[in-house]
């Protein structure tokens, strides 16, 4: 009989060690919570001027606004059908006023140098759009059919961006399919989801027990109606879900393949991972 995961003991991790920003995603989610309460819980991380910061993307500690922490905001907004419309709208008047000159967002915002980050949030010169942010921020705005300035923009970058890829990271790949989930031009989504097909396969790796900061499957195509799920089999697909069910630890939480620079940051992660996770494995029919 395949392991099913235990609900009530994520419950408790995150009772005992999450935010309350997850324990209401939780509430909201899994036990008819009021998403109102997810909403007042994003509002906390709400900045001065109309963005988000003070570490509600988990790596960004910088009490300023920052692109992943707004990111973050609108996506936990949408999942949790707790949108806003000030909040939202604040959020996109901060980037269209940060944005470059080309749109988009940039990756990281100098503020953050003054304040604990990972090597890896360090601003480029120039501030130059960000693919992923941008890509994230646009495909939740997309599903909730945001008209807006910035998005428009963006979304024609986006578009110049996926379209001049070589050799891409793979979270930029991740970034770009969630964007051409939503994008509502579905006829050129499709023929750049056929093209995006060579970098999946370079890039996944197809060994779930694979160990280090690995881009697995799932990662690529996390739910059944995702369009990316073209690129694999479903036997390879239920291999995964069944070692992602198996990889919940025994205090409850799931973890994370990527650098644990700090041990607040890492407990914040663990939390949004674990209720990430739970969504992922009732959308897959296995909770």
């Amino acid at each position: 009989m395949p392991h099913m995961a235990d609900i009530a003991a994520a419950e408790l991790f995150l009772v005992s060690s999450g935010r309350v920003l997850d324990r209401r995603r939780f509430e909201c989610l899994f036990q008819d919570g009021d998403p109102r309460a997810v909403r007042d819980a994003v509002a906390a991380y709400r900045t001065s001027d109309g963005g988000f910061g003070h570490g509600l993307e988990p790596d960004g500690r910088d009490p300023a606004s920052q692109p992943g922490a707004i990111e973050k905001a609108l996506h936990t907004l949408h999942e949790a059908d707790a949108w806003d419309e000030v909040l939202v709208q604040s959020a996109c008047d901060w980037l269209e006023r940060n944005a470059p000159e080309r749109g988009g967002v940039p990756f990281v915002m100098p503020t953050i140098e003054k304040w604990p980050h990972p090597p890896w949030w360090t601003p480029e010169p120039g501030l130059p759009p960000s693919l992923i942010f941008t890509g994230l921020t646009a495909s939740t705005l997309h599903a909730r059919r945001v008209d807006h300035d910035w998005l428009t923009k963006a979304t024609e970058l986006m578009w110049s961006l996926i379209d001049s890829l070589d050799r891409p990271h793979p979270y930029v790949v991740r970034a770009a399919l969630r964007f051409l989930e939503q994008v509502p031009d579905r006829e050129r989504a499709g023929a750049a989801f056929d093209r995006l097909g060579p970098f999946v396969k370079d890039l996944v790796t197809l060994d779930p027990d694979a160990g280090g900061e690995a881009h697995f499957p799932l990662d690529f195509a996390p739910l059944p109606d995702s369009p990316a799920r073209r690129y694999f089999d479903g036997a390879t697909i239920e291999r995964h879900l069944e070692h992602f069910e198996n990889a919940q630890h025994a205090d409850g939480y799931w973890d994370f393949n990527w650098g644990h620079w700090s041990p607040a940051a890492e407990a914040e992660w663990r939390g949004m991972l674990t209720v990430d996770a739970l969504v992922l494995l009732r959308a897959n029919g296995r909770l």
